[in-house]
């Protein structure tokens, strides 16, 4: 069954186990600059965003790929073979989500750990959650309806 990465903002505190994690379990190393999570921390909001591949519906990163070194699988992982790559970055340019970098002369994304996210077992806030496609929908609808309760209630969303 597909699975869908949910990322729940409210829930960051910045504290980066994801990316900690994640350059662990693909190299080795503790370094958030090896990780293919990015912790995004947005100051004048106040808000951490873990920002990483969301292994879209329709991945423009695999249309633009000129060698096929970006393509999706039917378990919905979009992979990436690195020694397909070519360099030429087209990737990086059209992700929405800036997923893609550049790693020891090669892109790199996020690969769900082949559908078992790490970095989803040691957030131990929630704020990454992996759930089932035909469950994510009902997850979403499930947060609409609690930021509604909280504004009517007078909180802050």
């Amino acid at each position: 069954m597909e699975g869908i990465m949910l990322i729940h903002p409210e829930k960051c505190t910045g504290c980066r186990s994801c990316e900690m994690i994640c350059s662990f379990n693909k190299k080795e190393v503790f370094s958030p600059h090896r990780s293919r999570v990015r912790v995004l921390k947005l100051e004048e909001e106040g808000i951490d965003l873990p920002m990483m591949c969301m292994h879209c519906q329709d991945p423009v990163c695999s249309d633009v790929c000129p060698t096929g070194a970006i393509w999706k699988e039917e378990n919905g992982i979009v992979k990436l073979d690195p020694s397909l790559c070519r360099g030429c970055h087209a990737c990086m340019v059209v992700c929405p989500f800036g997923a893609i970098s550049i790693e020891d002369a090669c892109v790199v994304k996020c690969d769900l750990c082949e559908g078992d996210p790490q970095c989803v077992k040691w957030c131990v806030t929630g704020a990454l959650e992996f759930v089932r496609a035909d469950r994510a929908k009902m997850k979403l609808l499930e947060r609409k309806a609690e930021a509604i309760i909280r504004s009517l209630q007078g909180q802050k969303p």
